[in-house]
């Protein structure tokens, strides 16, 4: 479980964010001069409690309209080998000293627990709480697909298009042999895409459970506070099986 320290960050995950944001390909605001404002988000757990996962939510009202992006990030206590291209920023964190912060989506131990987020094997942790389950963050797997028991074996490829991003990753899934069978697991690719620029899901109710998106293995939905304090819930992440 990770502990949610209340100290200073210096300079803040804002300051990084407004610097870093308009370099990414999905970024539609003012790249002279983002205004960004935190709108949400969620934490998941990293099993071996050595690097922070937050999904963080900003808005930005530099556009002709504001638009809110969806962040997933990680926080480690050293540099990530071969993920300069990733990295947001550094920080000095008011406990834990020097932090290096990565987009999530070119950290392999993000895209792992968002994996185990898709299939019900993590749940969605408060933003702002120790120990404390957000429930405004739904997951759905569909029921005719082996995909909630496959395992992340790596990832292939990452692809910026102008609305999101979508990750490549190989996974196996067990056979359901015999003890005695020693035929291997089968491998397959499937695309993880993370929604970047935000779009409410028509119909959708911010509370309660949410269905999932059509044409994909699995799906979570989320909320976030929009520019005029209204809440809204949009698909976050989806996967789906490659070449689709």
């Amino acid at each position: 479980m990770a502990v949610i320290h209340n100290t200073s960050l210096k300079p803040t995950k804002l300051e990084l964010l407004t610097a870093w944001l308009p370099g990414r390909p999905w970024y539609q605001g003012d790249p002279q001069a983002p205004q960004l404002a935190k709108a949400g988000g969620f934490r998941i757990d990293d099993p071996q409690g050595e690097v922070g996962i937050e999904c963080m939510v900003v808005t930005d009202r530099s556009g002709d309209v504001p638009r809110s992006y969806f962040l997933p990030l990680t926080y480690r206590g050293a540099p990530l080998d071969d993920a300069e291209q990733a990295l947001v920023g550094t920080t000095e964190h008011g406990v834990l000293g020097r932090r290096w912060i990565y987009d999530g989506s070119q950290d392999p131990v993000l895209i792992a627990q968002l994996l185990a987020l898709l299939q019900g094997h993590a749940e969605p942790q408060d933003q702002d709480a120790s120990d404390v389950r957000d429930e405004s963050v739904t997951c759905h797997v569909g029921d005719d697909s082996g995909f909630g028991s496959s395992s992340m074996v790596g990832m292939v490829a990452v692809a910026n298009g102008p609305h999101g991003t979508d990750l490549t990753v190989e996974t196996t899934t067990e056979q359901g042999a015999e003890p005695d069978d020693r035929s291997e697991p089968a491998r397959t690719a499937v695309t993880l895409h993370i929604a970047r620029v935000l779009e409410p899901l028509a119909g959708a109710e911010v509370t309660g459970r949410a269905a999932g998106a059509p044409g994909h293995l699995a799906s979570v939905t989320g909320v976030w506070q929009s520019d005029d304090g209204t809440e809204q819930r949009g698909l976050f992440v989806a996967v789906r099986t490659s070449g689709r």
